[in-house]
């Protein structure tokens, strides 16, 4: 989280604001009105298959222990450490240097794996904390949220168990709520991991629409706490913003001047739109990692945080540069033959922006 200058009618003047603001470590400039404002980027990351090497009992990760199908190494998994932080680390430092101020997880084997995370070189100095839960997942797999206790203060966390009737023996990744304080306003973060498509899109829609039932209960609850609460959802929905879970049950628009009430704004529709994925299958591109938010951050007044833009981390070095899967992100694992790439999802994020004195 930074603060910017705008409007600097005189260009040498410009200029030299331009080195200064360098030299004490901030990175942007933009030209329009004479306001000031503060900028906090806020992130989603998929980290496929964050697994320790241990095999612990109750949770079904032989796969990921030496002896394992994957043959998961104490070498191969220190890579992956290695590598995702290298990721987190560069996020949106092109307005914010010093990495997301808040980042959720999905994929994560348990608590353990994201300490060794947060203690890797390139994160270490920027003192992430985490939130984590244990879930009754199949796969072992859980959510969690990584934040820089210098820029938000957390107040509240609770996980919510996703509860299908008829189906009792169904379990997935909880719904992780975390709230806290950035910068005097209070934020609500729900960061998620609906169920996957496994057996066919249509087939596995029903566990979706549930999952984004439940996302709107929460949300609900806090809007009829605050009205004007701001929620940001963020996660791997495994489903695109045009799809009937988040359209209709979620009550995502991607259309910001024709929001209905009671909706949510989902930015990554124009990215969906414009053919800008974060996952691919079968050469065909998805936008299944989404951040959406409620509409008391979206407008023109920022004397609180309000939207500014909504991205997608693509980089050039986390795409698979050969072979089969050129062009898709570059993963650890491709069809059981070990790539040491990053993740088979890319990152998704959000800058903020609020204007001060």
């Amino acid at each position: 989280m930074i603060l910017i200058m705008k409007n600097f009618t005189h260009q040498i003047f410009r200029s030299i604001i331009i080195i200064l603001f360098l030299i004490l470590g901030f990175q942007t400039l933009i030209a329009q009105e004479n306001k000031n404002y503060k900028i906090a980027c806020i992130a989603f990351y998929n980290l496929e298959n964050l697994f320790d090497t241990i095999n612990n009992e109750g949770v079904n990760d032989v796969e990921f222990t030496p002896a394992g199908k994957s043959h998961w190494t104490s070498d191969k998994y220190q890579k992956k450490l290695t590598v995702i932080a290298e990721v987190i680390s560069q996020i949106g430092t092109n307005l914010t240097p010093g990495g997301p101020a808040i980042i959720g997880v999905s994929e994560i084997e348990n608590r353990g794996v994201l300490e060794d995370l947060i203690d890797e070189p390139q994160l270490k100095p920027l003192n992430y904390q985490i939130i984590h839960y244990d879930s009754p997942d199949r796969r072992g797999i859980d959510v969690a949220l990584l934040y820089q206790p210098k820029y938000f203060k957390i107040t509240g966390s609770k996980s919510h168990r996703l509860i299908i009737e008829e189906k009792g023996n169904f379990f997935t990744r909880d719904q992780l709520l975390v709230s806290g304080i950035l910068d005097n306003d209070t934020l609500h973060i729900i960061v998620n991991h609906w169920p996957s498509r496994r057996g066919g899109e249509k087939r596995s829609q029903p566990l979706r629409i549930a999952a984004a039932d439940l996302s709107r209960k929460i949300i609900d609850s806090l809007c009829t706490i605050n009205s004007n609460a701001k929620i940001i959802l963020m996660g791997d929905l495994n489903d695109n913003p045009n799809n009937q879970s988040i359209r209709k049950h979620l009550r995502a628009n991607g259309d910001i001047d024709n929001l209905r009430t009671g909706e949510l704004y989902n930015p990554m529709e124009k990215l969906y739109k414009k053919g800008i994925g974060s996952n691919a299958w079968r050469d065909s591109w998805s936008l299944f990692d989404q951040i959406i938010v409620t509409p008391s951050l979206v407008g023109e007044d920022n004397n609180s945080w309000k939207l500014h833009k909504a991205k997608v981390f693509n980089k050039k070095f986390l795409i698979q540069t050969e072979g089969r899967y050129k062009g898709y992100p570059h993963r650890t694992y491709v069809s059981g033959v070990y790539l040491g790439g990053y993740s088979d999802h890319f990152p998704v994020y959000i800058y903020l922006i609020k204007e001060v004195d």
